[in-house]
């Protein structure tokens, strides 16, 4: 299956002032079959190190100060001649500090070996800045590569012109169809290559399970023994909060008498390791937005639609009847897509409880906001008095309905939500 990250490799591959790659992301979004597919590829031979629990590696990189020195260390491990810049090098699961320093020493020297590193811990990254490194950023399947999976490339590219040009979709019901069954399956590439093998519902199911139960075993590992439980909590609430009508978390849902203290800790290292999105209500609209966030009102999503949809024990006829559960679907897709696309996540409500889904602000400093329109609420009006209380450039409405403009407001499919690109918008 084709990656977007695959462009940047070879961009990163072929950049004269080329440094040694940290790609990091949530696991079993294809980050190692992603780079590993690329040394195929690309170069003469691939040398793929993992990392974890590792003694022999750690050791070699506390005494080695030498890129030299590591350079024939590693050849003598791995039984394999390192060329340089046609040997591709890969650390899995890079988690020790004293492996980045002695990476760090390539970036520093300029040198010609190519090296990727890889770990599921954005937390990880306060520890291994430096100018010496790249970072990238990989997330699991959006629509457009499922998409792409789906031999349906032109339809991707059809969707994105009618995005850009503002004009109608001709493929428009082909399109939602085939997000409906993106919805159910998520983008981890095991359960979208499940999918697209034949397997049934229960099966795909037994799969994003098996990756839910892998994200807890990530909360063990990178929590304090304290807040094990408590993020394991709020991971199986999530469904609870995302269906009740007013989706602010709420510390009840987990249990009586559970306080927002208590949780602090564990949620920030959800958070702060990808295995939640979490979206801030802003008490105001003004630049930064960050200035007006209220920090004991927020909303947590899931990094991934599929694990939302198996999460709620959801089968096919409730998504395509339950005008609640879509909206929570839908609510999720588009926060985890404006995350994924660079966007810092907020939301707005009024005194008088006029919610505006989401608001963002673009690298230019402006500020976008976005509604869902269903079935249940096609007459919210929510944006409307936003827009007339404060002046922004633009506003969407996402919905099930084609592309169209009405009073200002661009009216986006749900399907759409993956050209909301920062780099671009």
């Amino acid at each position: 299956m084709e990656r977007k990250i695959e462009g940047f490799f070879l961009k990163w591959k072929n950049d004269i002032i080329r440094k040694p790659l940290v790609l990091y992301g949530p696991k079993q979004i294809g980050k190692t079959f992603a780079a590993l597919k690329f040394g195929k590829k690309e170069y003469k031979n691939t040398i793929y190190i993992n990392t974890d629990n590792n003694k022999e590696i750690t050791d070699l990189f506390k005494k080695e100060k030498s890129t030299d020195k590591i350079i024939l260390k590693l050849s003598l491990l791995s039984g394999e001649t390192i060329l340089k810049g046609d040997t591709l090098i890969i650390f899995d699961n890079i988690n020790d500090n004293e492996i980045i320093k002695g990476i760090k020493l390539f970036g520093s020297e300029h040198s010609e070996y190519h090296i990727i590193t890889i770990t599921s811990r954005r937390e990880n990254l306060n520890e291994f800045k430096g100018e010496e490194l790249q970072f990238k950023a990989m997330n699991e399947m959006d629509f457009e590569e499922f998409l792409w999976a789906h031999n349906e490339k032109n339809l991707a590219d059809i969707i994105k012109e009618a995005f850009t040009k503002r004009k109608t979709c001709p493929f428009h019901k082909v399109a939602l169809e085939l997000f409906m069954i993106y919805l159910q399956t998520g983008g981890m590439p095991e359960v979208v290559q499940a999918e697209l093998d034949g397997k049934s519902p229960f099966e795909l199911d037994a799969i994003k399970q098996k990756i839910i139960d892998v994200y807890k075993k990530e909360i063990a590992i990178t929590s304090t023994l304290i807040d094990i439980p408590r993020g394991i909590e709020v991971l199986e609430s999530l469904p609870e909060q995302l269906k009740k009508e007013n989706k602010k978390f709420q510390y009840g849902v987990i249990g009586s008498g559970k306080r927002a203290k208590e949780y602090e800790s564990c949620i920030n290292k959800l958070t702060n390791n990808q295995l939640v999105y979490r979206s801030y209500k802003v008490k105001n609209i003004k630049s930064p937005l960050s200035s007006f966030k209220d920090k004991d009102s927020f909303k947590l999503y899931s990094v991934d639609d599929g694990l939302l949809y198996t999460m709620l024990h959801l089968n096919y006829k409730q998504l395509m009847t339950d005008e609640s559960i879509k909206e929570a679907l839908y609510e999720n897709h588009i926060a985890k897509t404006l995350a994924e696309n660079g966007y810092v996540l907020y939301y707005y409500q009024s005194e008088g409880k006029a919610e505006v889904n989401f608001v963002v602000q673009n690298r230019m400093g402006q500020i976008i906001p976005l509604e869902i329109t269903t079935k249940s609420n096609s007459k919210a009006k929510s944006l409307s008095v936003f827009m007339k209380k404060f002046t922004v450039p633009q506003a969407y409405r996402i919905t099930e309905n084609n592309f169209s403009t009405k009073k200002d407001i661009r009216y986006i499919p749900i399907y759409a939500m993956f050209c909301f690109d920062n780099t671009k918008i």
